[in-house]
């Protein structure tokens, strides 16, 4: 309100190269504390001047340009557009080439920020030829470099199968999958997102990525100290899980399974989420990988999240997990039914005083998974203490099993 955008604006190209640098560093911050203030540096004229002086000035004025323009970028897709339009994104994109590897990370980060917001802007990031010197920054020697292109990678793959294929074709997942065992765990974090991102897409991107041999190695992330790292590892599995019976069955085989299972027990709540999810894109697939999920003693821990939880939709995601366990034959479904949980999966979705986000998903996936167990229990001991309680949409199921003894 009192101008400061005028006044700041003629300091970026003042005679002192400290003074450009802080008068930029103070726009950077002004932009990043919210849109309003951020709108107020594109109408102010400002993007044009970064960008001239991008090419031209020292490291230090180069970071803070690429940090101002970060800063806008976050905000919206429109800012992140009004970005592009001023043709800062080719500046940056040879910011990526520069000797010093401060400078790189400051454009890694704004060119990450730019793709993030939709594919359209990570198109064109696509199109200003970032993707090879990301690839190329993945492999320099410093960490937060490193951290902030792996990031930036994933932000590009995940829109669109065709954006994560040009991430693929520059060869970014042999160089991903060999830090997977990088003792950072900030790293890690963010090579293991943009390898599900790159795997969640399709069959030949999540075959792709197997044959990066990331099996057993990426079982160990499931054991980290780090929650985001546990966290992101179980997602990249569930993305490779979703796809097909063979390459659920390739993370059976590799020990996979156990290894989900001791994580989903050993830490609390969205922790928990996609490993929950594996067991259940699993288990889904065919009679045998389900009973693979049995046989390694999966079902008492998605009774714990049943019950432990708090949070609508981790146990919402449980109760589908069990029903894709108990849907295939009726030995399955007693393996669910003996460890007591169709008393609670009822509770469950009779229980008014769910939020109302819980009694959207409870209906949809607790009478899913209700009657993918029922139609195939005939284990009358579990059947019959439903009979007291059971409405009746979900009593023809249960008195249907009876008929059939």
């Amino acid at each position: 309100n009192s101008g400061v955008m005028s006044l700041l604006r003629p300091l970026l190209l003042d005679v002192v190269p400290t003074i450009q640098q802080t008068a930029a560093l103070a726009l950077g911050r002004l932009a990043n504390y919210n849109d309003d203030l951020a709108e107020a540096v594109v109408k102010g004229d400002i993007l044009p001047q970064l960008v001239c002086s991008l090419s031209e000035q020292n490291r230090f004025y180069k970071k803070a340009a690429a940090f101002v323009l970060r800063a806008v970028g976050k905000h919206s897709p429109q800012l992140a557009q009004a970005i592009v339009q001023c043709g800062a994104l080719e500046m940056l994109v040879i910011c990526l080439e520069d000797f010093d590897p401060g400078v790189k990370e400051a454009a890694s980060w704004a060119i990450g920020y730019i793709a993030r917001h939709n594919s359209e802007l990570s198109q064109a990031v696509v199109d200003a030829g970032a993707v090879p010197l990301l690839v190329l920054c993945i492999q320099e020697p410093e960490i937060a470099l490193k951290r902030i292109a792996a990031s930036t990678l994933s932000d590009i793959s995940k829109h669109s199968p065709e954006l994560a294929q040009t991430v693929v074709d520059a060869g970014a997942i042999a160089h991903l999958a060999q830090m997977i065992l990088n003792p950072d765990a900030k790293l890690k974090r963010q090579v293991l997102s943009a390898l599900s991102q790159i795997a969640k897409h399709s069959v030949d991107l999540a075959e792709l990525v197997v044959e990066a041999e990331i099996f057993p190695v990426v079982l160990t992330c499931l054991k980290d100290s780090d929650e985001y790292v546990k966290k992101n590892g179980a997602t990249l599995i569930r993305e490779i899980a979703k796809h097909t019976p063979e390459l659920s069955q390739l993370i059976v085989n590799a020990g996979g399974v156990a290894a989900v299972i001791d994580c989903i027990g050993s830490c609390r709540g969205t922790v928990r989420l996609p490993g929950i999810m594996v067991l259940g894109y699993i288990a889904a697939h065919s009679e045998n990988l389900s009973m693979a999920v049995i046989v390694s003693k999966g079902i008492p821990p998605l009774c714990a999240c049943l019950i432990e939880e708090h949070e609508d939709h981790i146990k919402a995601a449980a109760a589908w997990a069990l029903g894709q366990v108990g849907r295939h034959t009726p030995e399955h479904a007693r393996a669910v039914a003996v460890a007591n949980v169709l008393p609670t999966l009822l509770a469950m979705y009779m229980d008014t005083r769910s939020s109302e986000d819980l009694q959207i998903k409870a209906s949809i996936f607790t009478k899913k998974a209700l009657k993918n167990i029922l139609q195939k229990c005939t284990y009358l001991p579990a059947l019959e203490p439903l009979l007291h309680d059971a409405p009746p949409n979900i009593m023809k199921h249960i008195v249907g099993q009876f008929s059939k003894v």
